[in-house]
């Protein structure tokens, strides 16, 4: 009984698309809005290729459980428009998933980025699908919010 939990949360920013999407393609700047990347500054983080191209990986081991073990790789690359991720977690449950930002330019001076993450849930963990999908937007939504603080400054 598996079954796919879909999470997506959007946010506007003051900026035009193309300074959006230069910032969000450097994994590495998830250090500065993302609420996973931010809760454990002593985690182990290592780097495979170059950052903001297709094949980057980050990889991360944390002794907090809530941000566990894994890695995160850059898939797809749509100058302006979106970037994806194929995501694998080691601890503290093993699973996969994928990510995406997705951008559409509200106007000149804004845009709008929406933040997509799918995965599926095996059964018992199904059971608490609902439970999991309000903790992870209300993460996704706490990270957008930073994210718009950091670009908006």
């Amino acid at each position: 009984m598996a079954s796919e939990m879909i999470v997506e949360k959007s946010v506007v920013i003051d900026q035009p698309i193309d300074v959006v999407f230069d910032y969000l393609r450097f994994s590495k700047n998830m250090d500065q809005y993302s609420v996973w990347n931010m809760k454990d500054p002593y985690k182990k983080a290592d780097y495979y290729g170059t950052d903001g191209t297709v094949g980057f990986v980050y990889k991360w081991d944390s002794k907090d459980k809530s941000v566990g073990a894994g890695e995160q790789k850059i898939t797809k690359l749509v100058q302006n428009e979106r970037i994806e991720y194929e995501m694998k977690f080691e601890r503290p449950m093993k699973n996969t998933g994928t990510s995406k930002f997705i951008l559409s330019e509200v106007n000149d001076k804004q845009t709008m980025v929406s933040w997509d993450f799918r995965g599926p849930t095996k059964f018992p963990m199904s059971l608490l699908k609902g439970i999991f999908q309000k903790m992870l937007g209300k993460d996704l939504m706490m990270s957008l919010e930073n994210l718009k603080k950091r670009l908006e400054h």
